[in-house]
């Protein structure tokens, strides 16, 4: 049996260079395979293939610029990713419906509705005040004792300045006392006189008519005894105030001999401060200490004139931080009329307004307030109910209206708004804003309408 071979022209040529022959070997001459044919009963063998062939130069070309062309779309995509604008991220507000309250704040002190000043009416020397702060009197009770004054000290000049004086008053009371001889002499005359008219009158040697004129002497020279002994009183007493100018006096110990002046309570109440403690001496209409009843306090409040000029009486106030946890109840009842001018902290000065409030609520409530106690003070001076708020930090003024981002969509929707009043955390509009929509509180100036947003 004999191979068969396939015809040569059915081979194809191979591309692979022979090796080239080493110097020692000889190539053999190339005979021509002659194919053999396949027996029965044996399996055919199979053509010797040829390894594949390289790829042609035309599909390289054509790979490296879908390689290109894919990195140059990646490269793309990154460039369009990096520079397409992130969403900012905001904070949100929703829109409520509720009670607006404008208020008028400031830090107000409490006072004593009533107060008295207890006050010497006297000038001297008061003792000691026995009473302490919050001490309960009665009208009528003693609150303190005056004496008199002791007497000025004399240096050596004015000493001498009263001997002198002394001497003077003696010399003087010498003289009066001679003027009462002289009266009694005139006056004895004048007696002897008369008794012997009338008896030349009664044997006819004499008229009545200077009997008459005998009385009427007798009558004069009786009130010039009397003026000559008050002169000489007089003069006695001055000399007795001149000697005791010249006496010593020591500073005797209160409560003794001397008399005292009670000072009283002009009302009940209780001490609520000791002007004069200690005992002194005082000029007329010094004051001792200060009465009144702590349980009938009122507020006292300075606001500013624009501020105040919206205040009126029976206005609410709450009264806020003054250590207890309730909101005191209060109303306004008094505005004063006239302003005054203050210096603020910063050095700007400010015109004032002094306004009065009364405590409504139950007086258990703030039982451990006393007098000149610190408050703060919430004037209302506007409340309206059932009105649409929004938070005053997502508003920013668009001309002569306010503007506000609404949150739709992922996306922020610039609206315009009117503003009818506003407090420190939240505004009353009117209309636009529906309850519960989502409003941007605190916008970034880069902010626009239609930006998309990523609420936090």
């Amino acid at each position: 049996m004999t191979d068969s071979s396939p015809p040569t022209s059915a081979q194809e040529p191979s591309t692979v260079p022979p090796a080239p022959p080493s110097p020692t070997q000889v190539a053999p001459a190339t005979l021509p395979v002659t194919p053999v044919a396949p027996t029965s009963g044996t399996s055919p063998v199979p053509p010797a293939t040829a390894p594949p062939a390289p790829p042609t130069k035309p599909k390289t070309k054509l790979k490296r610029y879908l390689i290109i062309a894919g990195v140059s779309m990646v490269v793309i995509a990154l460039l369009v990713w990096a520079f397409k604008p992130k969403p900012l991220s905001v904070e949100v507000a929703k829109v409520t419906q509720g009670r607006f309250e404008r208020a008028i704040q400031e830090y107000g002190k409490t006072r004593v509705r009533n107060r008295y000043i207890v006050s010497t009416p006297l000038a001297g020397r008061v003792g000691r005040v026995l009473l302490n702060q919050g001490d309960s009197v009665t009208q009528g009770d003693t609150v303190a004792l005056l004496w008199p004054m002791a007497p000025a000290l004399l240096d050596e000049r004015a000493r001498d300045e009263q001997s002198a004086r002394i001497a003077s008053v003696a010399a003087s009371l010498a003289r009066t006392q001679a003027n009462v001889g002289h009266a009694n002499a005139a006056l004895d005359q004048a007696q002897a006189d008369l008794r012997r008219s009338e008896a030349l009158a009664r044997q006819g040697f004499v008229s009545p008519n200077q009997n008459e004129t005998g009385r009427l002497n007798l009558s004069l020279r009786i009130h010039e005894l009397e003026t000559a002994r008050q002169e000489e009183n007089a003069a006695r007493h001055d000399l007795e105030q001149s000697r005791a100018a010249l006496k010593q006096f020591a500073q005797a110990p209160l409560g003794g001999s001397q008399p005292s002046f009670a000072i009283k309570a002009p009302v009940s109440g209780k001490v609520l401060k000791i002007l004069q403690q200690s005992e002194t001496s005082v000029a007329a209409g010094a004051g001792l200490l200060e009465l009144g009843d702590p349980t009938k306090l009122e507020v006292v409040v300075d606001l500013l004139t624009e501020d105040a000029t919206q205040v009126r009486p029976g206005t609410t106030v709450q009264l806020l931080n003054w250590g207890g946890a309730e909101v005191l109840s209060s109303k306004v009842r008094w505005v004063e009329p006239a302003a005054f001018t203050k210096v603020s902290a910063l050095g700007v000065e400010e015109q004032r307004v002094y306004v009065v409030i009364d405590i409504i609520a139950p007086a258990a409530q703030w039982q451990a307030l006393g007098d000149a106690f610190k408050v703060d003070v919430r004037v209302l001076v506007q409340v309206v109910d059932n009105v649409i708020m929004v938070p005053v930090s997502a508003l920013f003024p668009i001309g002569s209206r306010s503007g506000v981002f609404v949150v739709e969509k992922n996306h922020a929707v610039l609206k315009e708004v009117s503003v009818e009043a506003r407090n420190g955390v939240s505004a009353w509009v009117k209309e636009g804003l529906p309850v519960g929509t989502q409003v941007i509180v605190y916008p970034d100036s880069k902010l626009k309408d239609k930006a998309a947003v990523k609420v936090r």
